[in-house]
């Protein structure tokens, strides 16, 4: 049985400018993947109506063509009217839609102290559907839309990546998104997450182990300086896949930290909720960035419980007891400060586990003997403690992340 193809539509002149960056059409993929359904294209395009129209025929030739963004009021939010011409269906006013509509931008106006008439006319613009459109109700005022083509079901969200999630089961449990749902299986998906390995060795592992292929998808990606490895099983062939996966893991196994969707943070702090032990960080050169990613994660500050940036010397003498002596002879960036950072971050913060980072982030700074992208790191607890020296290239921000992520495999390494 093959899979029904997507195509996936993320309008908005802003994301073609590089303004942001878009989240809808990574989720989309990643739901239709989910769901046995099989992505062909993601394509952004802006509000330009010539290049919007084209990018919907092109979509609507797809089993199922999803769209984000275009939904508004204003006068260059054209989705619906452009659906409307490359699906052959007249426009017509959703009553209901109408009124769900008008009580939002009721209350809405209220609030902002202004007359309802300024919003009178936006709100049947969004009300207004292609003829046999089923809408699926709105989230803030721009609605979800459903129209079943016969060849192709189009389902239309919201730009706002949150309205568009709110409305997405939505979209999934309607019946023309249904009927496409129902002859497909959906497969399984086996992650292997790796670190400290390149993807040229990664690639290598696979094609000697047989490759992917008869009913396996296998893709590599370099991600957040880690290699992502998902593989997608169809129905039936999970003995090849196992086969598949133990013969490409093997080599590589050293380097295998995840077998789950969860970040190097996640692990890091779980690894230290189910040991009891609290956890503080010294970042020199990151200047926070392991703070950062670890208190990213929502209820982590029943394990993390701070952190000292601690950039120049005197701060790493008066906050961190990091003796003046021991600056002198090694300098700031150096195996025994690292040691030392480490150490007085436990102590000062009062946590069983502490990581430092001291480095030479760039672009200035460097010496023959400290060159840009030298990092020293140093990971203490209860179990002992890891010293690390790492050479990393790039400039200064990637250094600087590359150090970070480091510092939590480092920390990962400590804990397991």
């Amino acid at each position: 049985m093959s899979r029904p193809r997507v195509a996936i539509v993320v309008t908005g002149s802003e994301l073609v400018r590089g303004e942001r960056t878009d989240l809808n059409g990574p989720f989309f993929a990643q739901e239709a993947l989910r769901l046995g359904l099989q992505p062909s294209r993601i394509t952004i395009v802006g509000d330009d109506p010539a290049d919007l129209e084209t990018a919907l025929r092109e979509g609507m030739d797809r089993d199922v063509c999803l769209v984000s963004g275009g939904l508004g009021p204003t006068h260059d939010d054209r989705t619906i009217e452009l659906v409307a011409r490359v699906s052959g269906r007249s426009l017509e006013v959703d009553e209901e839609l109408e009124r769900e509509i008008e009580a939002v931008s009721r209350r809405f106006a209220e609030r902002m102290k202004r007359d309802y008439a300024d919003f009178s006319s936006g709100v049947r613009k969004q009300a207004t559907l292609p003829a046999g459109a089923l809408s699926l109700g709105i989230a803030g005022t721009a609605p979800g839309v459903v129209l079943d083509m016969g060849s192709c079901v189009v389902v239309v969200l919201p730009g706002p990546p949150r309205e568009l999630q709110e409305l997405w089961p939505r979209a999934l449990a309607s019946p023309p998104l249904q009927a496409v749902l129902a002859r497909t299986k959906r497969p399984s998906r086996r992650v292997a997450r790796l670190y400290g390995v390149s993807e040229s060795l990664v690639a290598k592992s696979l094609a000697d182990a047989g490759g992917d292929g008869d009913g396996v998808e296998v893709t590599i990606c370099a991600r957040d300086f880690e290699i992502h490895v998902d593989l997608v099983v169809e129905p039936g062939v999970e003995a090849r896949a196992d086969e598949l996966e133990a013969a490409f893991l093997e080599p590589i196994g050293d380097f295998l930290f995840g077998r789950d969707e969860r970040s190097i943070e996640h692990l890091v702090l779980d690894a230290c909720r189910a040991r009891g032990l609290t956890l503080g960080a010294a970042e020199s050169c990151t200047g926070g960035l392991v703070s950062k990613r670890l208190t990213d994660v929502a209820g982590s500050s029943d394990v993390f419980r701070g952190s000292v940036v601690a950039y120049a010397n005197e701060t790493k003498q008066g906050l961190l007891g990091v003796p003046a002596g021991l600056l002198e002879q090694h300098g700031a960036v150096s195996a025994e400060v690292a040691e030392s950072l480490a150490h007085g971050a436990r102590e000062h913060l009062g946590v069983d586990v502490a990581i430092s980072v001291t480095g030479v982030a760039g672009p200035g700074g460097g010496t023959p003997e400290k060159p840009v992208g030298l990092v020293y790191l140093h990971a203490v607890g209860p179990m002992g403690e890891i010293p690390f020296r790492i050479e990393l290239p790039g400039g200064r921000d990637v250094i600087r992340s590359r150090a970070a992520v480091a510092a939590l495999h480092l920390l990962r390494r400590l804990l397991s």
